[in-house]
Formats: structure tokens, sequence, C-alpha cells
């Protein structure tokens, strides 16, 4: 089991001894905004829940939020995020990649940037094939 999970789901509690029914407390959602890098580009995600995953290692990401399209204007990153993670459950970032998470007000922009040279993020080393030149 996780060692702690950020979901405010509806809570349902069984109410005191002789109070009637069943009591569920609306509380409001929880945004998180998840920032790893993965194959030399940062990827910036917003979701409904996170939390230490069952591997050892690993960051657990639950519904992944995208934004509904009521306008004729569409983000063309926000679409290949959107293709990237279809029918995606649930995924998992080492924790070694995870540059920063947070919690938010409100769904902001998901996007993807690129990692050159002169850039101020640097991965933790990891041991494995290294970039291509």
């Amino acid at each position: 089991m996780p060692c702690e999970q950020f979901n405010l789901a509806p809570i349902i509690a069984d109410p005191p001894a002789g109070a009637g029914g069943t009591r569920v407390y609306n509380l409001p959602m929880r945004i998180f905004r998840i920032t790893f890098y993965n194959q030399g580009k940062v990827y910036q995600l917003h979701a409904e829940e996170v939390f230490q995953g069952e591997l050892y290692g690993f960051v657990e990401v639950h519904g992944l939020l995208f934004d509904e399209h009521t306008s004729v204007v569409i983000d063309p990153s926000e679409e290949r995020l959107k293709d990237e993670f279809a029918n995606t459950r649930r995924i998992l970032i080492p924790m070694h990649a995870v540059i920063r998470i947070d919690e938010v007000e409100k769904r902001g922009q998901n996007m993807i940037f690129d990692v050159g040279d002169q850039s101020n993020v640097t991965p933790f080393p990891s041991f494995g094939p290294g970039p291509k030149k």
C-alpha cells in the first residue's frame, strides 16, 4: 500500500450512533502539477492524485487532467501529450527524474520543453545509455 495518498474525492463516513444514514462530505478536488525529466525533455503534467508508488523509487500519478476544448484554438503540444498518454490509467515516474511537484489552485497547460545544453535543469546522474551525440 502507498504510504500516503493525496486524494480528496468524496469521503464517506459512518454517522455517530443514533443518527440515521451515511454522510458524504464533498471536498474540493486537489490538482497537482508534476514536472519531470524524460528522454531529454521536461514534461509538465496536471493530475488529481500523486503518491509514492508501490514500486520502490517511483512516484505514481493517477487521473491526468487534459484541457477540454471549448474553443476552436487547439494547442499542438497539449494534443501530443494527450495522444502519448491516451488510455493510461497511471504513470510511474522514477523519483530521480522528478524536478518538482506543486499543488495548484486550478489546472494549467500541460507542456513539453526541450532541454538544450544551456539549460539550468540538470537530471540526476543515471547509469544507462547516454544521449546520442
